[in-house]
């Protein structure tokens, strides 16, 4: 069982992102403030869920927090400011937008940069001891599909429906064959450079 807070006396909102490994689309982050009291038998770091758990648990989640938000912030701006800079950007978003004031972030991973006067701590796989940040890591997760599942309908070639914008084959081998599209993180590494030697 998670823990359900890292301080009792506290509002603490859990922030988490997902997408930051894509080769397309935005990276997308969540903040989740919950009930002191909460507890769920199934909730845990998304990657551990199935898509129909996490979908589940996304409408639970926003019904049952105190208060919730995500946030988006695209492929152009990963460019421009790197990805871990956006991450830690759509995280600041995400609490930006929350209808009631956290005293303490909890943060998933190792980096973070200060938001405002709230402390906050980093937690490595923090999904999947808190709560509050499963529930952001359920959140940023479904909210980020849903986005890739829509724009897969513009560009069906690259199978975002299935690999969401991550490097599978087929996505690589779309971009090899057809290049790239205005999703697309020209920063990455999106051509497979893998050479075949003749022996």
């Amino acid at each position: 069982m998670l823990k359900s807070y890292l301080y009792h006396n506290l509002t603490e909102a859990g922030c988490d992102e997902a997408g930051r490994g894509c080769l397309a689309g935005p990276v997308v982050a969540a903040a989740v403030i919950l009930p002191k009291n909460f507890r769920h038998p199934v909730l845990n770091d998304s990657k551990k869920l199935t898509a129909k758990q996490r979908n589940t648990l996304r409408e639970e989640i926003v019904q049952t927090a105190l208060a919730w938000n995500v946030a988006f912030v695209d492929n152009h701006e990963i460019d421009e400011m790197n990805i871990l800079r956006a991450s830690i950007k759509a995280m600041h978003l995400a609490v930006d937008g929350l209808l009631k004031k956290p005293q303490f972030l909890l943060i998933d991973g190792n980096s973070f940069f200060p938001y405002k006067d709230i402390k906050h701590k980093t937690i490595i796989r923090g999904d999947g001891l808190f709560f509050p940040i499963a529930a952001a890591s359920v959140l940023a997760k479904t909210f980020r599909d849903e986005f890739m599942e829509k724009i897969h309908e513009e560009y069906p070639e690259y199978g975002w429906n299935k690999n969401k914008g991550y490097a599978t084959s087929v996505h690589r081998n779309a971009i090899s064959m057809l290049g790239i599209t205005p999703y697309h993180r020209r920063s990455f590494s999106l051509y497979d450079t893998q050479l075949s030697l003749d022996i």
